[in-house]
């Protein structure tokens, strides 16, 4: 049976259909339903956040951001991430300006921040990354020290936290991913979190049309409202959170287990004090993108599917060849780390026996 570098988490039939049962009493099928309110009270308690504001996907969530706090300039981010990051700022016609990522988590360096600040930079874009978390504190700081403001891509830590402060609570805002790949999903959807209210309000005008009431429009806003058909997928789902949170940290022991400790294979490092979503498992491969491209053709024999995630840079897209500062050589770790990096399998449900085969193909001679 194929195995997919990830499988979206099901609650059981029987539970999505009653939570869909009363749709068929109410006809209310999307623009802030009930069961919409109800998924982000119940979000709002799980990610210890004052408010969160919820999208048909991601990446309309990020580009609501960014509008909603009417950002316009140079925007100091990462090229290691999902094409939504970087897409999401050219659209908005925002000025991505790429900063070089640390060697263990991934994430965004701060020590490579403040070289990148000029007269034009409006905000930091940081992206935790697999379940790691970018070094808040230190970009905080330089965020207040220049007066920028600072916003999360957070698509991948979805219940993450760092000495019990939730990824949620962390910079001026946070975008969160509900994609069927990730770790709590909403089939498609997303949302962003935040402790101000007038960027909440803000968020929700920019979801809906700008519509304050059934007369006044008060701003030219999109539409990207969550229905709820997703927003049942979301309750439903998040009763199961914790569980499918275990079976992912059973798998993350698992591959440890047999895979670290090997030089030619460098396995992720947990970070101090912060509590893992285990959204992914990303191994490098030291013998460099050779290496990885036999790994992945092994697999593939097998019927196993990774992942070069991510792969390539954003700073490399076709889309952006050609334009200013976006050239792989001036990030030279997240270059490097990108040429070696694959996600293995991982979702609740894994088998513990097919994780033992895929470490037997990886490690076999």
């Amino acid at each position: 049976m194929r195995i997919n570098v990830t499988r979206s988490a099901l609650p059981p039939m029987e539970e999505y259909v009653d939570e869909l049962r009363d749709l068929w009493d109410s006809h209310w099928l999307t623009n802030n339903g009930e069961k919409l309110r109800r998924l982000e009270d119940q979000l709002r308690s799980f990610l210890d956040v004052k408010h969160l504001v919820t999208y048909t996907n991601g990446h309309m969530a990020l580009e609501a951001l960014l509008r909603a706090m009417k950002l316009k300039g140079e925007v100091i981010t990462t090229p290691f991430t999902f094409a939504s990051t970087t897409h999401a700022l050219v659209r908005c016609g925002l000025t991505p300006v790429f900063c070089d990522i640390e060697e263990n988590s991934y994430t965004m360096d701060p020590a490579k921040v403040e070289s990148l600040i000029t007269p034009r930079t409006c905000a930091i874009l940081p992206v935790h990354v697999y379940g790691n978390l970018c070094d808040h504190e230190a970009l905080s700081a330089i965020a207040k020290k220049h007066g920028l403001k600072l916003i999360y891509d957070a698509a991948h830590a979805f219940g993450v936290s760092k000495n019990g402060v939730s990824a949620a609570q962390m910079g001026d805002a946070a975008m969160f991913s509900f994609h069927a790949t990730k770790v709590f999903h909403t089939i498609e959807g997303g949302g962003v979190s935040t402790q101000d209210d007038e960027l909440k309000a803000a968020l929700e005008l920019e979801r809906n049309y700008g519509i304050l009431d059934e007369v006044t429009v008060v701003h030219p806003g999109g539409n990207a409202k969550m229905s709820e058909f997703q927003a049942a997928m979301g309750l439903c789902n998040l009763r199961h959170a914790e569980e499918n949170l275990n079976l992912r940290r059973h798998a993350v022991e698992m591959y440890n287990q047999l895979l670290s400790g090997r030089e030619d294979i460098i396995t992720p490092k947990a970070q101090e004090g912060v509590s893992s979503n285990y959204a992914y498992y990303p191994v490098l491969f030291t013998g460099g993108p050779d290496v990885r491209e036999e790994m992945c053709k092994r697999l593939l024999q097998e019927d196993i599917y990774a992942r070069k995630y991510f792969y390539p840079l954003t700073s490399d897209f076709a889309c952006y060849h050609g334009m200013p500062g976006f050239d792989s050589s001036l990030t030279p770790i997240a270059r490097r780390v990108a040429s070696q990096v694959v996600t293995l399998p991982l979702y609740p449900g894994l088998a513990d026996s097919d994780i033992s085969r895929i470490c037997r193909i990886l490690t076999q001679k």
